[in-house]
């Protein structure tokens, strides 16, 4: 018995792993601007986009705390107690760095939009801005 699932044939030997892979909804990583395609358990593929937020760390810092990363796994070897030490603190740096930025962001983004001075576009213009504040701080 021969079959078709999402225009393919399928023979009737199909297994449940088979079937299975089919019967999910899946997605292929997304890259800044380009489409992320699902395929639902209909075998339906749809398009969605998906916007690309502001990295969170400038690519200076992305680099340098992975040299740091990268450092604290060597060291594993010859010290797995000291490198378990030294991850714990990378990740709070890495944390409170990340609470600085976007502390200082929101601070900016205040000082620019004094309510009572703003015009309507101005306050368009700061919302969208805080939406995108928002976003990236959902994105984590």
């Amino acid at each position: 018995m021969n079959t078709e699932i999402n225009g393919q044939p399928v023979s009737g030997t199909s297994t449940a792993d088979d079937m299975a892979s089919f019967s999910h909804t899946s997605t292929a990583p997304a890259e800044p601007g380009r489409p992320v395609f699902a395929v639902n358990t209909d075998g339906v593929v749809k398009t969605t986009s998906k916007k690309s937020l502001d990295p969170l760390f400038t690519q200076d810092a992305a680099t340098n705390f992975r040299s740091q990363w990268d450092a604290v796994q060597k060291g594993f070897v010859d010290d797995p107690q000291e490198a378990v030490h030294a991850a714990d603190e990378l990740v709070a740096q890495v944390i409170k760095s990340l609470a600085e930025t976007f502390s200082d962001q929101r601070s900016a983004l205040e000082g620019e939009l004094q309510a009572d001075q703003a015009s309507t576009e101005n306050l368009r213009l700061g919302l969208r801005r805080y939406r995108s504040l928002f976003e990236r701080l959902l994105s984590i």
